[in-house]
């Protein structure tokens, strides 16, 4: 009878090893999650530090240390949630890397901030409130202080929730709660609070009709034609011109208006100029590009690629230049109370106190910023170039149309707006659109137009190129922002007034 093979395992060895395996993996897991976390501390430390070097030996220096440490997370959690939709759209259409994304957003962004962020703040939040009747200093310290930690943490909950939200909303909302507990109804300027309120509708709204128009505008003058890469040679220059054009007025507004002063018709003009020499330097790049180019929808995605990572990188910019107040305003308004023992409309924020901001809204971008990206890019609707490109220029124009009327508006509002916007009308362009119906029969000349009027609801709901969970999430969001950071800026106030007054 033949012996059995030998048995060359140990099974409970074996179990054992597994099982280690699987602990190690776990903690590979968490330590990953945690990471982010701990490099975060580390910058708040550091920030602390810094601004302890610059204000130790003056009066009021424990205030502004500990402003400074809010201030940096403030800005953490601007990067984290807000800087997403510069360059999320670029992502989502695969134009650019995750990796390249976030470090051209954090370079531009420091950048911004640095170059033509940090002159002359806004310490009230756009007048939010009246520096005649919350006039004590220590009191208005407070108040800027309860307000820069509630917006932060609200920002840092709608981050972890994956809700993309207005950084500005959430601290007019703070400025406010934390103004009416110091101060009472009287001391918020209500109109100014009325018209921020109605951006709230108008910045999104505005933003997706415009990105559905010019995304309108590529689909039937480029995509559904007979010869794509003629069209796209005559009309791409036309667009990247606009583009160069629109991003110039909103710099011009946005980054170099911080500094200097500069009227609309300024900026209308460089930016008209501008976009005139970029179409005649426009015309013979993209026919070199396009040689060689197959009459395809693919070739179209490689021609809109470079001026999308443009758009990426300009957005990050004028983001930096405009938005780092949010995080510096108030510190800046501490600072010059703190010093002074006054309070004031408008200050100079110190050096030190913009590169806090500069560096804290890369920092949370570089930390936390993919998830939302992941979500603004792919998750809302599927992106490709020429819809991210429309997004893009939607940012700018969006803007522009606002200021030229004087009108509030959030820069996440109409970035995700346009996302929106652009997934609502492909729904609409698909099953409306003559023009792509024609082109599809002469593509196919057995085609058949599906008749979805017999179609089962539920399986109507699931072909929707707009995923509607992520639609109501986000609207929710938005319209619980300024109420829920004003409630807590309110508590925190009064916790802090107890404690400390």
């Amino acid at each position: 009878m033949a012996k059995p093979p030998p048995t060359l395992v140990k099974p409970t060895l074996d179990k054992d090893l597994d099982k280690i395996a699987y602990a190690e993996a776990a903690a590979q897991q968490v330590w990953r999650g945690a990471l982010p976390v701990g490099i975060g501390l580390v910058f708040l430390i550091l920030a602390t530090l810094f601004a302890s070097f610059y204000v130790s030996n003056q009066p009021g220096a424990i205030v502004i240390i500990a402003a400074a440490a809010v201030g940096a997370y403030m800005a953490m959690n601007i990067g984290a949630n807000d800087v997403t939709n510069n360059v999320g759209a670029a992502v989502g259409a695969r134009a650019i890397s995750m990796p390249v994304a976030l470090m051209l957003a954090a370079v531009f962004e420091i950048a911004g901030a640095l170059i033509a962020g940090g002159d002359v703040i806004d310490t009230i939040s756009e007048g939010i409130l009246d520096p005649d009747i919350v006039s004590h200093p220590q009191v208005f310290s407070l108040a800027m202080m309860a307000a820069l930690l509630a917006s932060s943490l609200w920002l840092n909950f709608a981050t972890w929730t994956n809700s993309p939200v207005s950084t500005t909303h959430s601290i007019v909302g703070a400025v406010m709660g934390a103004g009416i507990a110091a101060a009472g109804l009287s001391s918020v300027n209500w109109s100014v609070m009325a018209s921020i309120t109605a951006s709230w509708m108008l910045s999104p709204l505005l933003g997706g009709a415009i990105a559905a128009l010019i995304l309108y505008f590529i689909k039937d003058f480029i995509v559904y034609r007979p010869d794509k890469i003629v069209a796209a040679q005559r009309w791409l220059p036309v667009l990247i011109a606009v583009m160069a054009g629109a991003f110039t007025s909103y710099l011009t507004m946005k980054g170099i208006g911080q500094v200097f002063d500069v009227g609309m018709t300024t900026a209308m003009l460089s930016g008209l100029g501008v976009g005139l020499l970029t179409w005649i330097g426009s015309v013979p790049l993209i026919r070199r590009q396009s040689e060689g180019l197959e009459n395809r929808n693919q070739s179209l995605r490689k021609l809109f690629r470079l001026p999308l990572v443009f758009s990426a990188a300009l957005l990050s910019f004028a983001h930096g230049a405009n938005d780092v107040a949010n995080a510096i305003g108030p510190l800046a308004a501490i600072v010059q109370a703190t010093r002074a023992e006054t309070v004031g409309t408008v200050v100079a924020a110190p050096t030190w106190v913009t590169i806090i901001g500069a560096l804290g809204i890369s920092a949370g971008l570089l930390l936390f910023g993919p998830k939302l990206i992941r979500l603004v890019g792919s998750q809302i609707t599927k992106l490709n170039p020429m819809r991210a490109f429309s997004v893009a220029l939607s940012a700018a124009v969006t803007v522009i149309i606002a200021s030229w009327f004087g009108l509030p508006v959030s820069s996440t509002h109409i970035a995700v707006g346009a996302v929106f916007g652009v997934g609502f009308f492909r729904e609409w362009y698909t099953r409306n659109s003559k023009r792509r119906i024609a082109y599809m029969r002469m593509k196919a000349d057995h085609w058949q137009i599906e008749d979805t009027r017999d179609r089962n609801p539920d399986e109507l709901r699931r072909r929707y190129l707009v995923r509607r969970s992520h639609f109501m999430t986000i609207v929710g969001a938005w319209i619980i922002t300024v109420p829920a950071s004003a409630a807590l800026a309110a508590f925190l106030y009064w916790a802090m007034y107890l404690l400390f007054l």
